[in-house]
C-alpha cells in the first residue's frame, strides 16, 4: 500500500505530464509554424498570385504541424515511458544500455527505415509537396492525402491509396504549385485559314476566361501559343493558358467542349484519319488488275 501511495501517485503525474506535454504541442507546433511560415518573403512570382501563395503556405502549414506534432507525441511517450519503468522498480540502466544494443542491431537490419525518415525530412522542409498536392512520384500520379517522416500516401484517380516509402522516391513532380497550366493541341484540316483558326480559338478562351462560372479559376486565357506539328490527318496547334492549382484539367475539359462548338458554327474542320480502299476488279482471266 506504500509503495502505491508513493509510486503510484508519481506514476499518474507522469501520465498527466505526458497528457499535458502533448496537449500543449498540439496547440503550440501549428502556432509556431503559422507564424514562421508567415514571415516567410513572398517570391516575384508567388506576389502575382498571393491568394494561390496563401493557400500553398496553409497546406503546408498544416503538413508540418500534423508531422511535428506526431513526432513530438512518439518522443514525450517514449521519456514517459523510460520514467513509468524507472518508477515501477525496474533498473533503467541495463534498460537504456540493453536497448542501445538492440538498437544497433535493428539499425543494421532497418536501413531502408533510416533512409525513409531522411528523405522525410527533405521532403517536408524542402516543401516539396504537401497535403492536397496532386503530385506524380515513383510513377503513381495522385492526390496527397498524407506525408509524414516515413511514408506518403497517395489517391489516384482511380480512388485507389497507394503508400509509398519515401526512400524510394527519387524524383516528385508537383502538378499544383504555386499555378498549373492548360495545355491542349487542337488539329484542324491542312486547309483552314490558320490567321482565322487562331481567332477563334483565342475567342472561346477570352469567352471562358469570362465566364463568371470559370473566370476565379482562370489566371490568362488559354490562347494559340504557335503551330505545334504537321500530323498525318491535320495540323497540331498548341492552346496554353493559366490557371489556379487542381482546376487544369476541369478547365482544360470545358474549353474543349467550347472549341468544339466553335469550330462547328465557323465550319473549321477538325480531321480524323482516313482510310482508302481500293477495289480493283479481276480481268477475263480471273487475274486482278
Amino acid at each position: 500500500m506504500d509503495w502505491l501511495l508513493e509510486h503510484g501517485i508519481r506514476i499518474g503525474v507522469l501520465v498527466l505530464i505526458a497528457v499535458a506535454a502533448s496537449w500543449a504541442a498540439r496547440r503550440t507546433i501549428p502556432r509556431g509554424v503559422r507564424l514562421a511560415l508567415a514571415r516567410q518573403r513572398l517570391d516575384a512570382d508567388e506576389e502575382a498570385h498571393e491568394a494561390i501563395a496563401l493557400e500553398e503556405q496553409a497546406k503546408r502549414s498544416s503538413t508540418l504541424s500534423h508531422a511535428l506534432v506526431r513526432t513530438a507525441e512518439a518522443a514525450v511517450a517514449l521519456l514517459v515511458g523510460f520514467l513509468i519503468l524507472g518508477e515501477a522498480g525496474f533498473a533503467l540502466g541495463p534498460l537504456i544500455a540493453g536497448a542501445g544494443i538492440a538498437g544497433i542491431a535493428i539499425g543494421f537490419g532497418a536501413q531502408t527505415l533510416v533512409q525513409d525518415v531522411i528523405s522525410g525530412i527533405f521532403i517536408l522542409f524542402e516543401n516539396q509537396y504537401a497535403q492536397g498536392d496532386s503530385v506524380r512520384v515513383s510513377g503513381i500520379a495522385g492526390q496527397v492525402q498524407s506525408v509524414n517522416l516515413r511514408r506518403t500516401i497517395l489517391r489516384d484517380i482511380d480512388g485507389i491509396l497507394h503508400s509509398i516509402p519515401n526512400g524510394e522516391i527519387r524524383v516528385s513532380s508537383n502538378m499544383t504549385r504555386g499555378f498549373a497550366r492548360v495545355n491542349v493541341n487542337v488539329s484542324v484540316g491542312y486547309g483552314e485559314d490558320l490567321d482565322r483558326v487562331r481567332a477563334v480559338i483565342d475567342a472561346a478562351g477570352a469567352e471562358l476566361a469570362g465566364d463568371p462560372e470559370w473566370a476565379d479559376r482562370v489566371l490568362e486565357a488559354p490562347a494559340v501559343l504557335r503551330v505545334d506539328a504537321f500530323e498525318d490527318s491535320g495540323i497540331a496547334i498548341k492552346v496554353l493558358g493559366t490557371v489556379r492549382p487542381t482546376t487544369q484539367w476541369a478547365v482544360a475539359g470545358e474549353l474543349r467542349e467550347r472549341l468544339k462548338a466553335a469550330f462547328d458554327r465557323e465550319g473549321i474542320e477538325i480531321p480524323f484519319p482516313h482510310r482508302v480502299l481500293i477495289v480493283r476488279e479481276p480481268s477475263g482471266d480471273g487475274d486482278p488488275r
